[in-house]
């Protein structure tokens, strides 16, 4: 699925949702330069697997926090982890470095990645922005939207507490 095609499979499910489009960032100390709306609801997305190569996650939290995959295998009782190769990144969820997201599930066919949110999203507004499956924009939607979208299409989904 690429930009275009998050936009109309939004509007098909009838999500409310905002575009900002801006310039390409890889990272979020490029994302902090960009004018967005809603500043403290973009999202940070780490794409990391187990040790073994067999089980495969995406975890995404809020931009100002960090993650401790050290704890995080700890709470959710996953192998040893670590950030998964661009190939794999490619092959699993059609993304590249960059452009990491959410939505890079809705590509898995085979519902092979497991989605962590941090449950922090439902807090205020609600909202979350992530990338369209490309960098060069962000797609403010609620989180509980994006979770019913993924689960719908058959991803695993939990909503934990990230510090």
């Amino acid at each position: 699925m690429n930009k275009q095609e998050v936009y109309d499979f939004l509007e098909k499910n009838h999500i409310e949702h905002e575009i900002t489009e801006h310039a390409a960032v890889y990272n979020m100390e490029e994302l902090a330069q960009v004018q967005l709306p809603y500043p403290d609801r973009d999202a940070k997305n780490l794409f990391v697997r187990d040790d073994k190569r067999r089980n495969y996650y995406l975890i995404t939290v809020r931009g100002d926090k960090r993650v401790n995959l050290k704890d995080f295998r700890r709470k959710q009782g996953t192998k040893p982890l670590t950030f998964a190769s661009p190939e794999e990144l490619e092959e699993m969820l059609g993304l590249i470095p960059g452009a990491v997201t959410p939505f890079g599930l809705l590509n898995d066919a085979r519902c092979r990645v497991h989605f962590y949110i941090d449950r922090d999203f439902w807090q205020g507004s609600g909202l979350i922005g992530v990338h369209p499956n490309d960098n060069t924009a962000t797609v403010w939607l609620k989180a509980e939207d994006l979770v019913r979208l993924l689960r719908d299409h058959g991803t695993a989904v939990d909503i934990v507490a990230l510090d």
